[in-house]
């Protein structure tokens, strides 16, 4: 039939999509020059001083839930958490790299299939200076926040920077996102509206469904569970940059696949995949492997 077609269709194009990242990584290690090469490093300076004092506080003797809640701002009961994580400075400066680059001609994949506009960061070779180090210092905070979700060890991510503009992108269908625990981060530059909203999480919906918007604050991140409902409404003018990192704990996702909800079938991948991992034999490490495409 028509749709069995269009649906082996896409799992052949998803099956492709790692190997064209991996190509077009190695073309933009030899050919592209940062504009701000020290971007690409996590470093302190980097962090607002308030995200280093939480870190702090969580991983302090007798650091609890109730604690840290005396940090973050909440929103309702649906368990999402706004937090200061990078200065305006550094803000500035990770969105005049990213703009240098979606200006060059070097090869751009896009951050997934509702995003057209943005960059995938590890096609930046920035997965093991800056993102691996940030959600490793995440973890004593989502420790305590989401523990049942494997929030004390998010073993891997996927990140990429979206944008939203007048002529490009405005806003952002409701969807859910494949992560244990997602990290938005408002990158600016000046935008009016495009508040994110947020339903109900995905294995409990209720029949009328209840809505919450949420602001952006620049240099500011929201913590949400991966399975929480959301979308971004359209922004009136000016452009809307933001980080966000899918968050991935194998011990969870190795049972049960978030997206097709059924064990997971798994093919190999290059890199963290969609965050499975495989049993290691006697000499290897464990593999990292994708999903089977359902």
């Amino acid at each position: 039939s028509v749709v069995y077609l269009q649906i082996e269709a896409e799992v052949q194009r998803r099956k492709q999509l790692i190997h064209q990242s991996v190509e077009r990584r190695a073309i933009i290690s030899k050919c592209y020059k940062p504009k701000h090469p020290e971007v690409y490093t996590l470093q302190d300076s980097f962090l607002a001083p308030e995200f280093l004092e939480i870190v702090r506080f969580c991983t302090s003797p007798g650091a609890d839930l109730q604690g840290l809640l005396s940090y973050l701002e909440s929103f309702s009961d649906k368990r999402i958490y706004r937090l200061p994580v990078f200065t305006e400075e550094f803000c500035q400066a990770f969105v005049d790299e990213l703009e240098n680059f979606e200006q060059s001609d070097m090869p751009k994949g896009r951050p997934n299939t509702m995003n057209n506009y943005g960059v995938l960061l590890n096609e930046l070779g920035m997965d093991e200076p800056f993102l691996t180090p940030l959600r490793e210092r995440l973890l004593p905070i989502t420790a305590l926040l989401y523990p049942e979700l494997g929030g004390a060890c998010l073993d891997s991510h996927k990140a990429f920077v979206v944008k939203y503009s007048l002529h490009e992108d405005l806003d952002l269908s409701s969807h859910y996102d494949n992560a244990e625990v997602t990290l938005n981060v408002s990158l600016g530059k000046e935008f009016t509206e495009g508040n994110l909203y947020f339903g109900d999480f995905s294995q409990d919906p209720t029949p009328v469904p209840k809505y919450i918007e949420v602001e952006h604050v620049g240099g500011r991140g929201l913590l949400h569970r991966g399975g929480q409902i959301h979308g971004a409404l359209p922004i009136a003018s000016g452009e809307r940059w933001n980080l966000i990192v899918w968050m991935r704990s194998s011990a969870i996702r190795n049972q049960l696949c978030p997206m097709c909800r059924r064990k997971p079938e798994l093919v190999e991948a290059e890199g963290f995949g969609d965050g499975f991992t495989e049993p290691a034999g006697e000499e290897e490490a464990p593999r990292t492997v994708d999903v089977c495409a359902l």
